[in-house]
């Protein structure tokens, strides 16, 4: 998709994402909620991955979030609050030691058979099982054997984009690529020779290791009928989904070894009878993701691989851990990679 595509090109700007149903609606609070709060004191490692891409196919923003899970404060033990540096200091009372030889315990932390345990990810679907489809309806000038199709669509390109291994491990984007309208393709194979197709699709960098875990997916998918800016009628698809991904590591620690991508992306498929038969098809409008316990440079070539724990400033803020696992959490986040 180009800024100057001829009129019967697909459209690429369609109106702000939407509650599915028969019509046109205002945009679900889920992806107009402004930044995500910060201000827990949960996590106590901490590096974060801001990366914007432009061009024309896609606005992206790529934030990637770096956290090591860590135990949740609990309990009644808590008597006191004083502040450091402006943030709650969470203070426990202590009891004397008695005298003579002691010994504490020194046994190993039990294994983790799942590499999901510990995390919000445990909980949910494996691999296409988190992919559901709304129903299908007519809407607009759309029937519904119309948006069927559509949604269908958007399906396997999710599956094959995110959840693929082969295409995830290999350098032939091909496989993806070809479920899109022909008018659409060239700008694709320019993100795949760039880094921007991160904002929508999975690549692991050389060496990475994912375990034979299936990934774990939780999300929406919504739809609506509207036109572009050249008035040609579209079906808009929005997705909103969290991946996790179960990567090899020798750490014992609930979830070091799970890297985390969240996307928002808007897909279109033109009304057929309002465009010629090269745009007529699947496009991308619009995408945005972040990543989260990545390895940066990797993905500065738009690659994934599980990164090495670093540890916060002083002055860093705590974020919420499970934060990163949240759909409903925004994407826009700060870059202190």
């Amino acid at each position: 998709m180009t800024n100057d595509r001829p009129d019967s090109a697909a459209p690429r700007n369609p109106d702000p994402p939407f509650i599915p149903g028969d019509g046109p609606g205002p945009a679900p609070e889920w992806l107009r909620r402004p930044g995500v709060d910060a201000g827990s004191s949960r996590a106590a490692r901490l590096r974060l991955r801001l990366s914007r891409h432009s061009g024309k196919l896609l606005g992206v923003a790529t934030a990637l979030l770096l956290l090591a899970f860590v135990g949740v404060v609990g309990g009644a033990v808590l008597v006191s609050m004083p502040q450091a540096r402006g943030r709650p200091v969470v203070v426990y009372p202590t009891i004397s030691q008695p005298a003579g030889e002691q010994a504490g315990t020194s046994a190993p932390p039990p294994l983790v058979t799942d590499p999901f345990d510990g995390t919000p990810a445990a909980a949910f679907p494996q691999g296409q099982a988190g992919i559901a489809l709304p129903a299908a309806k007519r809407t607009g000038p759309f029937t519904g054997k119309q948006v069927a199709a559509a949604l269908a669509k958007v399906r396997t390109a999710l599956v094959t984009a995110r959840l693929d291994r082969r295409f995830m491990t290999t350098r032939d984007a091909e496989p993806l690529i070809r479920q899109f309208a022909p008018d659409a393709r060239a700008d694709l194979r320019k993100d795949f020779a760039s880094d921007k197709f991160a904002a929508y699709a999975t690549r692991l960098a050389p060496g990475a290791r994912l375990t034979a875990d299936q990934p774990r997916a939780k999300g929406r998918i919504a739809y609506r009928a509207t036109r572009d800016a050249d008035g040609i009628r579209i079906l808009a698809v929005t997705t909103n989904f969290v991946w996790a991904y179960a990567f090899e590591t020798d750490s014992r620690v609930p979830g070091d070894g799970v890297v985390v991508v969240h996307d928002t992306v808007v897909w279109s498929v033109p009304h057929p009878d309002d465009v010629d038969r090269g745009s007529n098809g699947l496009w991308i409008e619009q995408a945005d993701s972040y990543a989260a316990n990545i390895d940066c440079a990797a993905f500065d070539e738009g690659l994934l691989d599980l990164g090495a724990p670093s540890y916060s400033g002083a002055d860093d803020p705590d974020p919420d851990p499970d934060a990163v696992f949240d759909p409903d959490k925004a994407l826009d986040l700060p870059d202190t990679c």
